[in-house]
């Protein structure tokens, strides 16, 4: 008589979320000043960022970038998420364009996922100066579908507040949902305990400072999760790739949310 094989009931993923700073390396504060021609010109050392960058990428499923060049002056009119995505050898790809300054930036979020989404929306997020958007990812067809959603939040909190709230319009009725990105707040901000109010997104129980990245004290890139989902593991990659270190979390997403995705790995592999 044969052996039923066990169905598994959750699985394991792993997210990253990097600000790339459009492939720019910052290593000292001054650098903002004697490296400020980085932000309007190319430079061989954004390509190779870039290139150290994707062979960390290739060991993730989901990864949400903030601050990638949709194709400028400044990146030798290169999309930095194709670019990663390809290099990576990761299979989808969506980018999000936000603020574009003449031909010399064009900043925009990107998504690189091992995992092709059932559909990727794109929302311009509220503010006092326009710019900042947010990435929606579902990855299933029904009310438990996997979102993903990436965001590149304002400074200014006011702004932030309303950026937030929109958020949890957006978020709201979905029970197994992910939001990563440069929030630019702290995970004791006012700004969060609204979000947490209002989702089914949880406060964090462990948080890793990553900013900025020589010297990282500012706990303001965050990969936060709903109720239903558990993080087996947080942790930033030593690397410095830009102004801000990439984090990094493995999760458990519940069966019911990842039905339709095969390729996911089981959670006890």
């Amino acid at each position: 008589m044969s052996t039923p094989v066990a169905i598994p009931t959750e699985a394991s993923l792993r997210l990253l979320s990097c600000n790339i700073l459009a492939g720019a390396s910052i290593g000292r504060y001054h650098e903002y000043v004697t490296r400020s021609w980085s932000a309007v010109l190319p430079a061989p050392h954004k390509r190779n960022n870039l290139n150290r960058l994707a062979r960390e990428i290739a060991q993730f499923d989901v990864i949400g970038l903030q601050e990638a060049d949709a194709g400028s002056m400044r990146s030798g009119f290169l999309n930095q998420t194709q670019y990663l995505a390809e290099t990576s050898g990761l299979p989808f790809w969506s980018h999000q364009p936000n603020r574009r300054v003449s031909k010399v930036a064009h900043s925009a979020n990107g998504l690189i996922s091992r995992l092709q989404p059932t559909e990727v929306l794109d929302y311009p997020l509220p503010g006092r100066i326009g710019g900042r958007g947010v990435l929606i990812a579902r990855y299933g067809g029904d009310a438990e579908a996997l979102t993903v959603a990436v965001a590149h939040l304002s400074l200014g909190p006011q702004s932030r507040l309303r950026q937030l709230a929109f958020i949890a319009e957006l978020l709201a009725g979905h029970p197994n949902t992910v939001l990563m990105g440069d929030l630019n707040c702290d995970p004791d901000s006012l700004e969060l305990r609204v979000l947490f109010s209002r989702t089914s997104l949880s406060e964090p129980l462990e948080t890793r400072p990553t900013f900025p990245s020589w010297r990282p004290q500012r706990a303001i890139d965050h990969i936060l999760v709903s109720r239903g989902i558990a993080i087996e593991r947080m942790w930033t990659l030593s690397d410095a790739f830009s102004d801000h270190l990439p984090l990094a979390a493995q999760i458990r997403v519940p069966a019911a949310s990842v039905a339709a995705l095969p390729v996911l790995r089981a959670a006890n592999d």
